[in-house]
């Protein structure tokens, strides 16, 4: 997008390496040359950031007398899906984050967002949503269009203005979670077979032929509860190309580790925070960065 001339403002909570892409801006709390007082809201997903970066710019404009002679936008109808984001996120439920979640909690109930509403209905969630609804009802669904469909249908279901087109995506969200749910239960089988020897191991590292990269991240997530230790999941396809996510334990900055690795030459990409990490790796360097991790 630089090279084409097109400003472009990043806005991100992973872990930052010492050399940033081009960007006219890079809003994050986590850069290293971040100073304090900013450092503080670390925790924050994206979402969280995003929306921060709004009300900077809505107060910004408000300053400058841009809303002098047309109407101040109001932020606060958003939080649902701040809300939504953070806790999908898995970002920790402290500080800041607490405070969006529960005032997006309230703001869903009132069920204003078109898309939102139908994943609900889809759901099948009549109710007044709650945390756990996020993380385990809403949060799949959406993410299930990314994983095993068209990544486009999230966010093309969150800023609809038509309930018919909602409705729609949301049944094909729907169904596109299950199938997510299928090729999940296979690659969780086969990863937990891998990782029988690797118990004594600090971190477990269980590595596929063919596994498919869009579940690799959930399947981390229960390696990780079933042995009480950080997992990565590799899925290495037809190319000897190894896709990577990772879950960790508190305690255990995983983000920081694969930065680590990354800078060993161990990967051709790779970051994150400390709970959870994504890398790229060729798969004669996984049993070297096994050792190294």
């Amino acid at each position: 997008a630089a090279q084409a001339g097109v400003d472009v403002v990043v806005v991100d909570h992973h872990k930052c390496s010492p050399e940033l892409p081009r960007t006219l801006a890079l809003v994050n709390p986590n850069r290293l040359d971040e100073s304090p007082e900013a450092a503080v809201h670390g925790h924050l997903a994206a979402v969280g950031v995003a929306f921060l970066l709004g009300a900077a710019v809505v107060r910004a404009l408000r300053g400058r007398g841009w809303f002098n002679d047309r109407p101040e936008p109001s932020l606060l109808p958003l939080l649902d899906l701040v809300a939504l984001g953070t806790v999908a996120d898995v970002a920790a439920l402290k500080g800041l984050n607490r405070a969006f979640v529960a005032q997006g909690l309230k703001v869903m109930g009132q069920r204003r967002n078109i898309g939102l509403n139908a994943l609900l209905a889809a759901a099948r969630l009549e109710r007044a949503p709650q945390c756990s609804d996020l993380g385990f009802a809403l949060g799949p669904r959406i993410n299930a269009g990314g994983r095993v469909g068209k990544s486009d249908l999230g966010v093309r279901l969150l800023t609809t203005e038509d309930e018919d087109e909602a409705r729609e995506i949301s049944t094909e969200l729907n169904r596109l979670n299950e199938e997510r749910r299928t090729i999940e239960a296979l690659v969780q089988e086969q990863a937990e077979a891998a990782s029988v020897t690797q118990t004594n191991m600090p971190v477990i590292v269980a590595v596929g032929q063919g596994w498919h990269p869009g579940v690799i991240g959930i399947v981390a997530g229960r390696l990780k509860e079933k042995f009480n230790r950080p997992a990565i999941v590799i899925a290495v396809d037809e190319e000897g190309i190894g896709k990577g996510s990772g879950r960790s334990i508190t305690g255990v900055d995983l983000g920081a580790a694969v930065l680590a690795a990354k800078d060993h030459g161990l990967l051709v990409a790779g970051g994150g925070h400390a709970m959870a990490a994504g890398l790229t790796i060729n798969a004669d360097k996984i049993d070297g960065f096994t050792q190294f991790l």
